[in-house]
């Protein structure tokens, strides 16, 4: 086995573990079981396909998470336009150039303190956690605006619901997440100290 193979074949394995929860990303925006298998598929083969542009400055979850939100992006617009999506040989990948390689405004930080690097992971578990205690449709809104950038007028149309019923599902997803970010993070945080 050549040596570009079985770094392809290390790349795709550490990749793995990652496939259930963008999945559930998937999922929980497309609401098509179909349509997230191949967000997923489609996020998995362009990170193989662009590993050598990977330098490890972001984390592998985080670097193939903005993949597979541009997917998700992609679809959900195709969908509420009306037309299909083509992938072109383009980049679809906003972080990246024509060439693949981060846009220079995507770079991400320097790594900093690996204490406080270790608090932030443990911080967006929490979150990850309080996420996925809210209403479906209010998680839902609050990724599409927060994690995916969706205007209103988009999240409406990709929901199917009105602009004030978006402001109650954004109000709300912020209400909760704060409610058990405070109790499961905060106030544990202080209590340890």
């Amino acid at each position: 086995m050549s040596s570009a193979m079985s770094s392809e074949t290390q790349f795709a394995e550490a990749l793995a573990p990652l496939r259930r929860d963008m999945l559930r990303f998937a999922r929980l925006q497309l609401r098509d079981d179909a349509a997230a298998e191949d967000a997923v598929q489609e996020a998995l083969i362009a990170a193989v396909e662009k590993r050598a542009s990977y330098g490890g400055r972001a984390s592998l979850r985080t670097w193939v998470f903005a993949i597979l939100r541009n997917k998700i992006i992609d679809m959900l617009r195709a969908r509420n336009s009306g037309i299909r999506f083509v992938e072109t040989d383009a980049s679809t990948d906003a972080h990246f150039d024509a060439d693949g390689h981060w846009a220079e405004e995507s770079w991400p930080a320097a790594w900093g303190d690996p204490e406080q690097s270790l608090e932030a992971q443990q911080f967006w578990a929490v979150f990850e956690a309080c996420l996925e205690r809210l209403q479906e449709s209010a998680a839902r809104a609050f990724m599409l605006r927060e994690m995916m950038g969706f205007e209103t007028a988009e999240i409406c149309a990709t929901l199917q619901i009105s602009t004030s019923n978006c402001g109650v599902l954004l109000h709300r997803a912020r209400i909760a997440l704060r409610a058990c970010l405070e109790h499961t993070w905060f106030l544990n945080a202080t209590q340890a100290k």
